[in-house]
């Protein structure tokens, strides 16, 4: 029974952080903004030797910042790509569709985009596995 507290505190430390960010606005303050967030959270368990994994989820107007011919972040995204291998970025499909369906062509993504059916049943997927839900 002695152990137990041990060996609780051992599978905390772990355990990987897991946090994702929504985005839904086309503001580029709002943009750097969350990736401020996730540097700064990336850096923090970093520097305490913890593993994080955080997952910026772009939907409605905020799906412009993944894309390729329009991000006001188009350079942060690359530097993200480069240097934080931790932090995913995702796109909605269903905000593509639209996008796509009013401008007459799918409009071409940030290599580092991953897709996702919709963004806002993403981030309820990731809150019941335990995600912390964060829209700075």
């Amino acid at each position: 029974l002695l152990l137990l507290p041990l060996a609780a505190a051992s599978a905390q430390a772990f355990e990987t952080h897991k946090l994702a960010l929504q985005i839904s606005d086309n503001d580029p303050a709002k943009m750097n903004t969350v990736l401020n967030v996730a540097a700064n959270v990336s850096k923090y368990y970093s520097d305490k030797g913890d593993e994080v994994e955080i997952q910026i989820v772009a939907f409605n107007a905020g799906l412009n910042m993944l894309r390729q011919d329009k991000s006001p972040v188009l350079t942060r995204l690359k530097s993200f790509k480069q240097g934080m291998q931790n932090v995913s970025f995702m796109a909605c499909e269903n905000t593509l569709h639209a996008m796509t369906r009013k401008e007459g062509k799918e409009p071409a993504l940030v290599e580092n985009a991953k897709r996702v059916p919709a963004g806002v049943v993403t981030l309820m997927e990731l809150n019941k596995k335990g995600w912390t839900i964060v829209r700075p």
